[in-house]
């Protein structure tokens, strides 16, 4: 099961297409604040988060699931082209 956290809908369902075909469940939401709610309560296998989520920006929750021990791999995208905004990914758990 895979939580897909994105907050444009087509980027979303696209993506999210592409993983139901080779045959993921997938979640989808679409601000921080819901996917820091759904990674904390449900157990998934992954996630793909957005660094540029409204409410609650994507850093900030990969900061506070890794607090709270959520461990699942998370895979981030962004439009971000700066390599510190990487790497403060990278450190934050992904």
């Amino acid at each position: 099961k895979i939580l897909l956290a994105e907050d444009e809908p087509r980027i979303a369902a696209d993506i999210a297409a592409v993983l139901k075909a080779s045959g993921m469940a997938v979640d989808i939401v679409g601000d921080g604040d819901a996917a820091w709610f759904a990674g904390d309560v449900e157990d998934y296998d992954a996630a793909i988060l957005d660094l540029g989520l409204p409410k609650l920006d994507g850093l900030t929750v990969l900061k506070r699931w890794r607090a709270n021990a959520r461990r699942f791999p998370v895979l981030i995208l962004t439009a971000r082209g700066l390599w510190t905004e990487r790497v403060e990914g990278i450190n934050a758990g992904a």
